[in-house]
C-alpha cells in the first residue's frame, strides 16, 4: 500500500517523482543485496566445508555461536543509531526493553533454540549436498511457512498460493530424483551422505517455517523493534549454541581450541551468516513478494552456474532443470497478488 501522506505534505524538499525514483532504486538495491547474500553464503559455506586442507577443519558449532555474537553487536549498533548515537539512551532502551521485560524476552527462547538448530543443520546439509540442489530443496520452507501460517496465524491462502505449493513440491521431487549422472559422482559422495544432507535440509525447512511464523506472531503482538527482538534472539542463540559446542564438540575444543581451523574463508562465512537475517529484515522494508521471488530465482540460477563451473561438484540434468523451473515458477506464483477488477463482478 502506498503512503498517501507523501502526496498531502506540502513544502517537502523531495518531489513526488524523486521520491518514486528513490523508492525504486532502494528496491533494486535491496534485490541485489539479497541475491548477493543468499548466493555467496551458500557457495562459501559449501566450499569451506568441502575444501581439503592441512590440519583440523573448523567446527560449525563454534561458527554458529560467533555468528550470533556478531548479530548482537550489529543490532546494538543499529539501536545506538536509532537512539541518536547516545550511550545513555541506548542503555535505557536495552534496560527497559530487555531486562525490565523478562517474560517478553523469554518468549524468544523457543524460536531462538530452533534457529540455532537450523543454522547447525545448514552446515550439515552443505557438507553433504551441492549448492544448487540445496538451494532448490531449501525452498520447501515456503510450504512449511505457509502451513504454519494457516495453523498458527489463521492466515487464509488464495487459490494461486495453494497451486504454487503443489508445483513447489513437484519441483523439489524432480530435483531430488536420482539420475544416471549421479551414479558417477556417487563414488565421491555416498548415497548415505546425500540422505543425511536431504534430511538436514528438510528438518531445516520445518524449523525455519515454525520459527519464522512464531517470530512473526510475537512481533505482531508487541511493539518492540525488530533490532531489539534480534538482540534477544541472538542472546538465547549464543547460550544454546555454546551448549551445542560443549555437548558435541567439547572434546575437540579442549584439544585444539575454539577457533581451530579458522581462516579468512571461515570468517567470511560467519559474517555472511550473521548479517543474513539483518539484511532480510532490512530488505522486507523495501521489497515486495515478487521481488523476493525474483531474488530467490536469481540466487538458484547463480548457485547452479557457479556449482557447475567453479566448484565443479554438480552436473545439472534435464530433470533437475525441470524441477528448478517449477520451483522458480512456484516462488513467483506464491507471491503473486492478483489485483481486483475495477468493476466487481461475480465470477
Amino acid at each position: 500500500m502506498e503512503d498517501n501522506g507523501l502526496k498531502i505534505t506540502t513544502g517537502s524538499s523531495i518531489s513526488a517523482p524523486e521520491e518514486k525514483a528513490m523508492s525504486a532504486n532502494l528496491k533494486y538495491l535491496s534485490l541485489g543485496i539479497l541475491v548477493f547474500q543468499t548466493t555467496s553464503l551458500v557457495l562459501t559455506m559449501r566450499y569451506s566445508r568441502t575444501l581439503k586442507e592441512d590440519g583440523p577443519r573448523y567446527l560449525s558449532s563454534t561458527a554458529v555461536v560467533i555468528a550470533e555474537l556478531l548479530k548482537i553487536i550489529a543490532c546494538i549498533l543499529l539501536v545506538y543509531k536509532d537512539s541518536k548515537c547516545s550511550l545513555r539512551a541506548l542503555n535505557r532502551v536495552l534496560h527497559d526493553e530487555i531486562l525490565n521485560k523478562p517474560m517478553e524476552t523469554l518468549k524468544l527462547a523457543i524460536p531462538s533454540g530452533i534457529y540455532t538448530l537450523q543454522n547447525n543443520l545448514l552446515y550439515v546439509a552443505l557438507s553433504n549436498l551441492d549448492a544448487a540442489t540445496y538451494q532448490v530443496t531449501y525452498q520447501l520452507k515456503i510450504l512449511t511457512t505457509a502451513l504454519f501460517s494457516v495453523s498458527m496465524l489463521s492466515k487464509k491462502l488464495g487459490l494461486y498460493q495453494w497451486l504454487s505449493l503443489v508445483i513447489l513440491m513437484a519441483g523439489v521431487t524432480f530435483v531430488q530424483w536420482p539420475s544416471d549422472s549421479q551414479e558417477s559422482s556417487s563414488k565421491e559422495l555416498s548415497a548415505g551422505s546425500q540422505f543425511v544432507g536431504l534430511m538436514a535440509v528438510l528438518t531445516a525447512c520445518f524449523s525455519s517455517g515454525f520459527a519464522g511464523v512464531y517470530f512473526e506472531k510475537i512481533l505482531k503482538e508487541t511493539k518492540q523493534s525488530v533490532w531489539i527482538r534480534n538482540i534477544q534472539l541472538g542472546s538465547f542463540g549464543s547460550i544454546f549454541g555454546l551448549m551445542g559446542v560443549y555437548i558435541y564438540d567439547g572434546e575437540l575444543v579442549s584439544k585444539n581450541g575454539f577457533f581451530q581451523g579458522y581462516n579468512k574463508l571461515t570468517w567470511i562465512v560467519v559474517v555472511l551468516q550473521a548479517l543474513g537475517g539483518l539484511v532480510i529484515a532490512a530488505v522486507i522494508k523495501y521489497a515486495d513478494n515478487i521481488l523476493k521471488g525474483f531474488a530467490t530465482s536469481l540466487s538458484i540460477i547463480l548457485s547452479t552456474l557457479i556449482s557447475y563451473f567453479w566448484l565443479q561438484d554438480f552436473v545439472p540434468t534435464s530433470v533437475f532443470f525441470l524441477g528448478a523451473i517449477l520451483v522458480i515458477a512456484a516462488t513467483f506464483l506464491y507471491g503473486y497478488d492478483p489485483k481486483p477488477a475495477g468493476n466487481p463482478t461475480k465470477a
